[in-house]
């Protein structure tokens, strides 16, 4: 199966409590790649500027994703974010954003993009995710992720589009503000009624939920003890949750492949978090992944005693 994504590259400096990095490789298709890359042949789109380098290319291209739809822009630069976290790491204070070539992207893709069987419109401008829509052929599943911004200043489009997508990706702060909904659950459930099937709630260091109009379904993060860097942790799960659906996608969706996408969503989340940018992900085996879906499963199981009976 193909996943393709459709996004931002960037350049991230990321200052946390322990530590930082210049210049480092990061961006939404960039994380999201390389989670879904363990589960399926991944195609790229996204520009970049004179100033991305073979290295970056490679590491873009790692376990065989395709960088064909990655657009070079000759002489312009690279997007670029600067951010910083203090020891609440849910939050986060931008310091600087240069849009550079990805203010002016305009989605080109390919025939073998616009043949995908799912797709990931991450956070970008309501209309351009609507723009790759119309070029795609008939994809099985499409995912979308937006933010506050898009919710604020694009609302309509944004709405436009969710109706065309059949699962949503928002922290749980970002349903409310769409649906002026404060409990959780009932925001899912107006998101629902736009025509999506899934919807699942980003919760930072609390996990995730997953709702549709027959279940509820929430993991807790996995258990660490040193968070570096939370940068892409979002968009690393979306890999994982839609590269374990790519292998289901050829048949309808059981609810407990919706779960296990949860869980290596969560799994690869996780490692993200460990290390700045994409370093932990790069060198990451599927041996590890397993190990850590498993250790997920051990510490969600729960056997009913029943002693009220």
């Amino acid at each position: 199966m193909t996943v393709t994504v459709v996004g931002s590259i960037a350049f991230d400096t990321v200052r946390t409590p322990f530590g930082e990095r210049e210049h480092m490789l990061g961006g939404a298709a960039t994380h999201f790649g390389l989670a879904a890359s363990f589960f399926a042949e991944v195609r790229l789109v996204g520009p970049v500027g004179g100033d991305f380098g073979s290295e970056e290319l490679a590491i873009l291209a790692t376990r065989g994703t395709n960088v064909d739809d990655v657009e070079r822009v000759a002489g312009g630069r690279t997007f670029l974010w600067r951010g910083e976290y203090g020891w609440d790491l849910n939050s986060r204070q931008t310091l600087d954003t240069q849009l550079n070539v990805f203010e002016y992207f305009e989605p080109k893709l390919s025939d073998g993009s616009c043949d995908c069987e799912l797709l990931f419109l991450a956070n970008i401008q309501p209309e351009l995710q609507r723009r790759v829509l119309d070029q795609c052929r008939g994809p099985r599943f499409v995912a979308l992720d937006s933010m506050d911004l898009w919710i604020e200043t694009a609302r309509d489009a944004l709405v436009d589009v969710i109706g065309r997508v059949d699962c949503v990706i928002l922290n749980d702060a970002e349903l409310r503000q769409l649906t002026a909904r404060p409990n959780l659950i009932s925001a899912a459930r107006d998101v629902l009624a736009l025509g999506p099937s899934v919807v699942v709630a980003k919760q930072g260091e609390y996990g995730a939920a997953l709702i549709t109009r027959e279940q509820y379904f929430s993991l807790p993060a996995y258990p660490l003890e040193t968070v570096v860097d939370p940068t892409g942790a979002g968009d690393t799960f979306a890999g994982g949750f839609l590269g374990h659906l790519a292998r289901h996608v050829d048949r309808p969706l059981a609810d407990r492949v919706l779960r296990q996408a949860m869980a290596y969503g969560t799994a690869l989340a996780s490692f993200n978090v460990e290390e700045f940018g994409t370093e932990r992900i790069v060198r990451l085996t599927a041996a590890e992944i397993h190990d850590r879906v498993e250790d997920l499963r051990r510490i969600t199981h729960l056997e009913h005693d029943p002693i009220l009976a």
